[in-house]
């Protein structure tokens, strides 16, 4: 990936915690950032007049200050500020088209709202043709203001891996090339059907003998991720239930939850699955979504 790091930023809590992360992960990544403002598609409640002219003011004064505070943090950040005039979410899709990452701002737990308006973020990460990480508003573990970086117990990035092959290797490389640039282990994470109770009567016995396969199943499957990444330590998690419940168990103590959306031919077709959703609504941390064949 070679493309930028694009946030965007409407000087609301969210977009600014947003921001913070995918400075970090520029930095991380060794990728030029983009701060990016629509004037036209600002927060109902900002405090300013309607007029056009006001409304630029204000958003190019929310890019300057972002702009002086990240590059005091990290004064070798390559950073540029985009002020537009079209839809955040027409702009965010086309620059998709070059873009390595698209970072947007969440309300906060239990609401995916857009950082922007309504819908935005929802329509962004179903149509996006690159990676697009939401950020929590507030998320402690996200480094900003002046304060000092704090991990926690995070050290994890998981993975939702539905099935394996040429098809999901987009979200693979996201999630092995994330955890490498953090020093990070990979949760690869796999949910059995409840229905394999039946299918596979043996699994309700103490050995576990149909867990023990699909780990084995899904390991040969990242063999070659773990051999292109070698410093990139893996867990292989595999577990009975809900594909959307067992993905928030695991992804509870970890710093990115990295899950998969299938791409589409039409942008009146996009949708997110209900396993992204639930991650979406529920995952503590910053949560990616991975657009693939």
């Amino acid at each position: 990936m070679t493309g930028p790091v694009v946030v965007g930023l409407d000087g609301s809590p969210a977009s600014v915690t947003a921001a913070w992360w995918a400075a970090r992960e520029a930095m991380g990544r060794r990728l030029p950032l983009v701060l990016l403002h629509s004037w036209t598609t600002q927060p109902l409640n900002v405090p300013i007049a309607q007029e056009a002219l006001s409304k630029q003011r204000y958003g190019g004064q929310v890019l300057q200050r972002m702009e002086s505070e990240l590059l005091h943090r990290y004064e070798d950040l390559a950073l540029t500020t985009e002020l537009v005039s079209d839809p955040a979410s027409k702009v965010l899709v086309d620059l998709s088209d070059t873009a390595s990452l698209l970072v947007l701002g969440s309300r906060g737990q239990g609401s995916v709202a857009s950082f922007l308006l309504g819908s935005i973020s929802l329509h962004v990460l179903g149509l996006t043709r690159c990676p697009a990480v939401t950020v929590r508003a507030g998320d402690p573990a996200v480094e900003t203001g002046w304060g000092r970086p704090t991990e926690g117990d995070r050290h994890e990035i998981v993975v939702g891996v539905p099935e394996a092959g040429p098809a999901t290797d987009p979200l693979l490389e996201f999630a092995f090339t994330t955890a490498e640039s953090r020093g990070a282990r990979v949760r690869a994470v796999r949910a059995l059907p409840l229905s394999s109770l039946v299918t596979h009567p043996h699994t309700a016995q103490a050995d576990g003998g149909y867990e023990v396969d699909e780990q084995a199943r899904l390991a040969a499957a990242l063999a070659p991720w773990r051999e292109k990444f070698p410093a990139v330590d893996v867990v292989y998690h595999v577990a009975r239930g809900p594909a959307a419940q067992v993905l928030l168990r695991a992804s509870a103590p970890s710093a990115l939850t990295v899950l998969g959306r299938k791409r589409h031919p039409s942008p009146l077709a996009w949708k997110l699955g209900p396993v992204a959703h639930a991650a979406l609504h529920h995952v503590p941390c910053p949560v990616a979504i991975v657009p693939h064949d």
